[in-house]
């Protein structure tokens, strides 16, 4: 049972430094259910290679990456090309923007196949986001716990647990002062889909 903390959504989860707000029960289970089949089935997702200290490796996960045309996202040593958008995801961002009011351009989808796959410590401080970007995760699937920290301190470790159709928006400096990270799992052993909304200018 998840702490009255995650239970209010004008709350913010940082102490300072940044916004973070999370939405439990953004969608509803029915919805949430419909969003995940057609997430799993019509996604082009595919394993891409990532960068760690110059050195080429798998990623442990899927990835995927929909939105605007003419507009390409990178990051550690990846260049992704948007897929154009499909209605579902449409109408998930109208959903999500009409909450946070913002606007965004692109999506970036990870899928944790099971426990194992996972995200390390990272921002999302790139220079094409620009510099308080505003970032709306939503969760479809297995509940994972995400996890903030201090960027340069290590400190105030903060855990989440992402349930089936919630939203977690992390805004303001939280990228420029907060990293975070999904870790491994044993405890986990199905599949969690991610869509992380954002705007590339």
């Amino acid at each position: 049972m998840q702490s009255d903390l995650f239970n209010d959504p004008n709350k913010n989860l940082l102490p300072f430094d940044g916004v973070t707000k999370y939405y439990g029960k953004f969608l509803s289970k029915e919805t949430s259910d419909r969003f995940f089949k057609l997430l799993l089935n019509e996604i082009d997702w595919k394993q891409e290679p990532i960068k760690i200290f110059g050195k080429a490796v798998m990623q442990p996960r899927l990835t995927a990456l929909y939105g605007d045309q003419g507009k390409i996202y990178q990051y550690s040593g990846i260049q992704m090309i948007p897929i154009l958008w499909t209605d579902f995801l449409l109408e998930i961002k109208e959903k999500v923007e009409s909450l946070t009011n913002s606007g965004f351009t692109h999506v970036l989808l990870n899928q944790y196949r099971d426990g194992q796959d996972s995200m390390g410590w990272h921002r999302d401080n790139e220079i094409s986001l620009g510099k308080k970007p505003t970032i709306a995760s939503v969760s479809f699937g297995a509940v994972r716990e995400f996890q903030m920290r201090l960027y340069k301190e290590k400190s105030n470790k903060i855990k989440i647990p992402l349930e089936h159709g919630s939203l977690l928006m992390m805004g303001e400096e939280s990228q420029q002062y907060w990293e975070h990270q999904l870790p491994k799992t044993k405890k986990v052993n199905s599949t969690r889909i991610n869509l992380t909304f954002r705007k590339i200018l």
